[in-house]
């Protein structure tokens, strides 16, 4: 741990008067420095990047967590404060224990994802933009699905793509495919970044869910992405249906929707996913 830090870290506690007892790393990914605090009253999560690098993330994150505490259906960590200090932007939020999964935890789950997405939106995007890991993510209003996933989802991340070099098939004959393949469903309220290190399970042994990347959006995107990487149960999908069934033929459009976070991948992460990408092009194009 070097020294600077350290003193980075107390002063950070000084300031909102925690006094922090001890403190120690969390797993946090290649974006931000995540640390468990011991205070004297509470166990707290402090998370820590680069002002100038990722400006307004914590801000952004720090709304997206409220909101979706608002809608008052799944646990969601309190966050308590986020500033600035020497060009460190911090984050800091209740800490949350983890045990195990109960015997009902995907049904639990299932059942909470679907009333999420039950907070409905006469209009798709969210009133700040904000981060897809380390990518920042428009969000500005549009009337329909389709407009909201091709102009805020897929064209920033494909002119990324293309300035970094990648050369990808056109995407026009899909985008004209997404008029009769999407849905024509209001928007839902969606964690936005739904994968499996994005969730804890409490000590009740309930879901907990963390680092979201918010919008007003087509739902189908969440459960796309629980399918990308694994790490959720077939049964949270089908208590999902129990509650809020989805569209006809959602499975046969999951690769549309994954396409996105495919592409983020493609553009953080490198030429390995490029193949993934063209081929979900040619499969809808």
């Amino acid at each position: 741990m070097k020294g600077s830090r350290k003193n980075l870290i107390y002063r950070i506690g000084e300031k909102h008067s925690l006094n922090i007892q001890s403190f120690k790393p969390l797993t946090g990914g290649d974006i931000n420095e995540v640390y468990k605090l011991e205070c004297k009253d509470q166990n707290l999560v402090l998370k820590l990047n680069s002002a100038s690098k990722f400006p307004g993330m914590f801000e952004a994150e720090k709304k997206g967590l409220e909101l979706l505490a608002t809608a008052g259906v799944i646990q969601i960590p309190k966050v308590f404060e986020t500033a600035i200090l020497d060009d460190y932007s911090y984050l800091l939020l209740e800490y949350v224990p983890t045990g195990t999964k109960g015997p009902d935890f995907w049904q639990v789950f299932g059942r909470q994802l679907a009333k999420l997405h039950s907070q409905r939106n006469d209009h798709f995007g969210l009133d700040h933009d904000n981060y897809l890991g380390s990518l920042p993510q428009q969000n500005s209003y549009r009337d329909n699905a389709i407009s909201f996933y091709t102009e805020m989802r897929l064209e920033p991340q494909l002119k990324l793509a293309k300035e970094l070099g990648y050369d990808l098939p056109d995407t026009s004959s899909l985008y004209k495919n997404c008029e009769s393949i999407i849905p024509k469903e209001k928007a839902s309220l969606i964690h936005g970044d739904l994968w499996g290190g994005n969730y804890l399970v409490d000590t009740n042994g309930s879901p907990c869910i963390i680092d979201p990347a918010i919008a007003y959006a087509p739902r189908e995107m969440d459960i796309a992405m629980t399918r990308l990487f694994g790490g959720f149960g077939d049964q949270m999908i089908s208590t999902y249906q129990d509650y809020y069934p989805m569209e006809k033929d959602w499975e046969q459009r999951i690769e549309l929707w994954q396409l996105y976070y495919l592409l983020m991948h493609l553009n953080v992460f490198g030429i390995s996913y490029k193949s993934q990408v063209t081929e979900i092009i040619h499969k809808y194009s």
